[in-house]
């Protein structure tokens, strides 16, 4: 057994783990273990890793339980010092594992972290799924070094420091499997989306460190499983966003935070319909009603957990930042407004 492990979940994910799978082999194999969680798959993804790649440990799950739950079951089953979550549809580089266990491992408190991440169809600009290492702001938005909402930089090497941040992206994120089991890994209720930062949130409020380690490059494509247009995704992303605040603010900032989000969030939704999207408008609808219905449950997850003063929060409002002051880079904003 290696200390590192490699879980790839796959969903109806076969022409990606055609494409990517041998790369990943390639560069990987010498350092880490490699293994293929499947989520149910309805296509012939299972098949064709037994054909194809019969030394590649193939776990299958017993059904689509998402992105959290199916890497909840799978990692239950791995040995591993550190867990990298890697989404099927992102190509790595030579030598992309070791600097960040290296990293990690000169600092204990190092719970996660993230490469750099740069879009696979244009290698010079950062992908909107991590980017340089992720961020919120004091009303929960998240962001990233590289991308504001559609935002994408150019890679001009200005982000090439090592980085505490607040949350490292699941479309790769290195973990402690320790601490990744002692604290309950990704919660189920999230299915997909926003589940990674609801993590980082709950490890940052235990006193450790999210990191980005920009000396490890990948590629990545994005929106393999759900395209950025979809309502099935506005749903998920509006209400687990809701939920992350309720269970992860400090105490004496929750009543305040939510109904200033559900303002703001319903701004978003009345956009939505005058540009026509009444899918999307219908999903922010539900996504309120989803949460309201959840607050007692969401409220018995809290207390189950630590609540602090982290850092790495935005103390302004990225919305406003973006939209009214037109701040398109992550440069553009005051780094003392960050604590």
């Amino acid at each position: 057994m290696k200390k590192v492990a490699v879980v790839i979940l796959n969903y109806n994910g076969r022409k990606f783990l055609e494409e990517f799978l041998p790369n990943v082999i390639e560069n990987t194999s010498s350092v880490a273990d490699i293994i293929v969680a499947d989520n149910k798959s309805t296509d012939d993804s299972v098949d064709f890793m037994k054909k194809n790649f019969p030394n590649i440990k193939l776990i299958l799950n017993d059904y689509n339980g998402g992105f959290a739950t199916g890497y909840n079951i799978a990692l239950r089953q791995i040995e591993a010092d550190y867990y990298v979550l890697l989404n099927s549809d992102i190509e790595v580089t030579p030598n992309w594992i070791t600097p960040i266990i290296d990293l990690m491992e000169s600092d204990m408190s190092i719970a996660a972290c993230q490469p750099k991440i740069l879009s696979y169809h244009d290698k010079t600009k950062f992908e909107y799924a991590g980017a340089a290492g992720g961020f919120i702001d004091k009303y929960g938005y998240p962001f990233c070094r590289g991308r504001l909402f559609q935002d994408l930089e150019t890679d001009e090497s200005q982000y090439n420091d090592t980085k505490e941040v607040f949350w490292a992206t699941g479309a790769c994120m290195f973990i402690r499997a320790s601490l990744y089991h002692r604290y309950g890994g990704l919660d189920d209720d999230f299915f997909a989306h926003m589940e990674e930062i609801d993590l980082c949130w709950r490890l940052k409020n235990l006193g450790y460190k999210i990191m980005y380690c920009p000396d490890s490059t990948i590629y990545h494509i994005g929106g393999g499983t759900l395209p950025k247009s979809s309502a099935r995704k506005t749903y998920l992303n509006f209400r687990n966003n809701l939920s992350l605040l309720i269970k992860n603010l400090p105490e004496g900032k929750v009543f305040g935070i939510i109904f200033y989000r559900f303002f703001l969030d319903w701004i978003a939704a009345v956009k939505f319909l005058f540009d026509g999207s009444f899918a999307d408008f219908f999903a922010v609808t539900r996504a309120h009603l989803s949460f309201l219905k959840h607050i007692p449950a969401l409220k018995k997850k809290r207390s189950q957990y630590t609540h602090n003063k982290v850092s790495q929060v935005y103390q302004k409002n990225i919305v406003f930042k973006y939209f009214l002051e037109k701040k398109r880079l992550y440069s553009e904003l005051d780094e003392r407004d960050f604590s």
